[in-house]
């Protein structure tokens, strides 16, 4: 069951760390970020006046907790499957020797 949802997991996590990258490069922080490159004044006058750093402030931390979530799972189903696998290997490896006759 864990190995079904793990591919469907991976891509949700790719997805959020992608939005995450752009959140917060749009982000105006000292300099006026990647916003100021592509005609920031333009992207003021869109969310308002202050509104644009409400609204990429909370985009964010939802895309960080959604990440960090993902993470955890993510590393608890690998951990989890790496004892399994090793278990099988040893397994294998003791049907695959050869009998010894005496």
């Amino acid at each position: 069951m864990i190995q079904f949802l793990q591919t469907p997991l991976t891509v949700v996590h790719v997805i959020t760390c992608l939005v995450l990258i752009t959140v917060v490069l749009i982000q105006p922080g000292k300099s006026g970020g990647l916003g100021a490159a592509f005609g920031g004044a333009g992207a003021q006058q869109v969310f308002g006046g202050r509104g644009a750093g409400n609204l990429l402030t909370r985009v964010s931390w939802i895309t960080m907790t959604i990440f960090f979530l993902t993470s955890m799972t993510l590393a608890y189903m690998s951990s989890s499957a790496d004892a399994s696998l090793e278990s099988k290997a040893k397994a294998a490896e003791a049907d695959s020797a050869p009998a010894k006759s005496e």
